[in-house]
């Protein structure tokens, strides 16, 4: 034990001590434990109700350990995140699934992914849609997806179930369903976007079903951790873990006509039948569904965010199909940046902080017809200040034929006043 100590001294050592001087003296046991492979484990107990009174500590569990090895490495860490599993917790039931275990605190411990895996993992399906050519079976495709509903409702990509070509249900919209536990269900697709690629399928189901609760895609950050869970290949209840990228990747930049899509970018591994699987963040919520992955690179992967897709299903549910407004302007973002480039450029350029700058004005657009021009910068759009281009398409929503007030700065001080009445985009343009 001496010879431990007198090698385990550092910053790390220090803040073992320090916990246990913090717990208060008869409150807190330290034990050590010197391996054979010239490693050695420091354990510090302390209990559960100094952790809570702690509000700048998380509270993670009673138990901390530190371990030093032969490069003379000590770490510290906390030995679980959340609750310990009762042993004689129920298995059974409807409803949320994973209700046992709680989401995380804002730790990132050794169950931490586990416990957002198991969350979701009962309600994550195998989808296969079996192909036919004049009556005769040509293959099949392969695809995953997500109950969302006690309903049976189940979220998925549209090219598992749909024909690009014949822009068609495959196999007349019937679907074969495979739960995590077993069961076999002959689904039905109910609905498909094929510009988000996003698809409804239903099963009935006399017993109860797991359902994946979802969350918000908004508040997402570069750097957060997430799972892709899903069936690739076939191989149903498979997870894979890594990081969000970026968390507005536009269509543009992957080389995707029609109308303007956001994705968000994350390195997990993904593979064929990982599409219309969940994205899932770390307290086990649905934060997007996995669609597609670059083929010539590793770990570039994309996801519709949940909140589209919470708002494509409102869509589907409401009128059966999508309704996207287009006016027809391109627009860039402004921030400081920018703004103090187009001033150097141009020194006419109006004296704003924010907006939307025009760079672009369709021929015989909407937008064209009510007055816009190259140059403007939109800065109110029915009587909001805008910032963002999805600001723009949230006020717009699905209200095509609408009159929508526009305001624009142009040139140095000039200030305009245009009303545009949005047209429904055409998804092939």
């Amino acid at each position: 034990m001496n010879s431990l100590l007198r090698k385990a001294t550092g910053d790390a050592f220090r803040r073992i001590a320090a916990l246990a001087a913090g717990a208060g003296s008869g409150t807190a046991l330290l034990y050590a434990d010197a391996k054979s492979d010239y490693s050695a484990r420091v354990s510090l107990s302390i209990p559960e109700e100094w952790w809570q009174s702690q509000s700048v500590l998380c509270p993670v569990s009673s138990s901390v350990s530190a371990e030093y090895g032969e490069f003379g490495n000590l770490l510290l860490f906390s030995s679980r995140i959340g609750p310990v599993p009762s042993a004689g917790a129920d298995n059974g039931g409807s409803g949320d699934v994973g209700d046992k275990h709680k989401p995380n605190c804002g730790c990132l411990g050794r169950d931490t992914i586990a416990n957002a895996a198991a969350r979701v993992a009962p309600a994550v399906v195998n989808l296969s849609v079996p192909h036919g050519l004049y009556g005769y079976p040509a293959g099949k495709s392969i695809g995953s997806g997500t109950i969302i509903d006690a309903n049976g409702t189940i979220l998925t990509c549209a090219h598992v179930v749909v024909d690009y070509r014949g822009m068609r249900p495959l196999s007349k919209g019937k679907v074969d369903v495979t739960l995590q536990d077993g069961r076999t269900f002959e689904g039905t697709v109910l609905n498909a976007d094929l510009h988000s690629d996003i698809a409804i399928v239903k099963i009935d189901s006399k017993t109860p079903l797991p359902v994946a609760k979802l969350g918000s895609s908004c508040k997402l950050r570069p750097g957060e951790w997430v799972l892709a869970t899903g069936c690739p290949l076939s191989l149903q209840n498979t997870v894979t873990v890594g990081i969000i990228s970026c968390v507005d990747r536009k269509s543009s930049d992957l080389g995707l006509g029609g109308v303007r899509r956001e994705y968000l970018q994350t390195d997990c591994a993904i593979n064929a039948g990982n599409s219309g699987g969940p994205l899932v963040n770390i307290d086990g919520e649905v934060v997007g569904v996995n669609i597609m992955k670059v083929l010539a690179a590793d770990g570039l992967s994309f996801a519709v965010p949940i909140d589209s897709v919470a708002k494509i299903i409102e869509h589907l549910r409401k009128s059966g199909r999508v309704v996207r407004p287009w006016i027809g302007l391109k627009m860039i973002e402004l921030n400081d940046m920018i703004i103090a480039q187009l001033k150097e450029r141009d020194e006419m350029f109006p004296d704003v902080d924010s907006g939307i700058f025009v760079p672009m004005v369709t021929p015989g657009s909407p937008a064209h017809r009510a007055g816009f021009q190259p140059g403007d910068v939109l800065i109110q759009f029915d009587g909001r200040p805008v910032g963002s281009v999805k600001e723009v398409i949230d006020i717009m929503d699905d209200r095509v034929g609408v009159p929508l007030k526009a305001i624009v700065k142009r040139l140095k001080d000039m200030t305009v006043t245009l009303t545009v009445i949005p047209e429904e985009a055409n998804p092939q343009i």
